[in-house]
C-alpha cells in the first residue's frame, strides 16, 4: 500500500494534468492549485462548464474537450460533481485522479472514491498538491502539519 507521500509523488510525475473546477469569478482552491501547477513547469488545462477563459488561459467545458492526452485530473469541484468527473477519466481512460480535500470536505465524495476502485484510476482522495509540489509555501506546510496532527491527512489512504 503506497504512502500519500509516494502517491503524491507519483502524482506529480505526469506531465499533463487538468484542473476541474478552476473558476471564472472568484479564487478558490482549483484555481491556486492551476496556477502552482502552471508556474511549476506542467502542462495544465482548467476544466469548468461555465467558462471559455481564466486569467488569459484556454478552459474547456470538459476533460472530453481538451486537445491531446491528459494523464491526471485534479479535482477541485462541487463534491455533487465529482462523481461526474472521475466517470469521465474511466471514459477516457485517465488513470490518475486527485480529490482536494483539505480542513474542510473540499471536493470529496466516497461514490467517486469507490467508483475509482471499481474501475481502477489511481486515486488519491484527499490533501492537496500544494502540499507536495515544490516548492511549498509556508500555508501549506502548515496545513499539512495540521492534518497530520489531527489525523485529517492519513499516512496511507488505500
Amino acid at each position: 500500500m503506497p504512502t500519500l507521500k509516494e502517491s503524491a509523488e507519483k502524482f506529480l510525475q505526469l506531465k499533463t494534468i487538468a484542473v476541474a473546477g478552476v473558476s471564472s469569478t472568484k479564487k478558490d482552491a482549483a484555481n491556486f492549485i492551476f496556477e502552482k501547477l502552471k508556474k511549476s513547469g506542467y502542462q495544465v488545462f482548467a476544466v469548468n462548464p461555465n467558462a471559455s477563459e481564466i486569467d488569459g488561459n484556454p478552459c474547456y467545458p470538459d476533460l472530453t474537450s481538451i486537445p491531446g492526452n491528459v494523464e491526471g485530473v485534479v479535482i477541485g469541484t462541487n463534491p455533487k460533481v465529482t462523481l461526474q468527473v472521475v466517470k469521465e477519466c474511466a471514459t477516457l481512460g485517465i488513470q490518475h485522479a486527485w480529490i482536494h480535500k483539505s480542513i474542510d470536505g473540499g471536493s470529496y465524495s466516497k461514490e467517486a472514491e469507490e467508483f475509482c476502485k471499481e474501475h481502477g484510476i489511481n486515486l488519491i482522495p484527499t490533501g492537496c498538491p500544494m502540499m507536495f509540489c515544490e516548492p511549498v509555501d509556508f500555508p501549506h506546510k502548515c496545513i499539512k502539519w495540521v492534518l497530520h496532527a489531527t489525523g485529517k491527512l492519513p499516512k496511507s489512504y488505500a
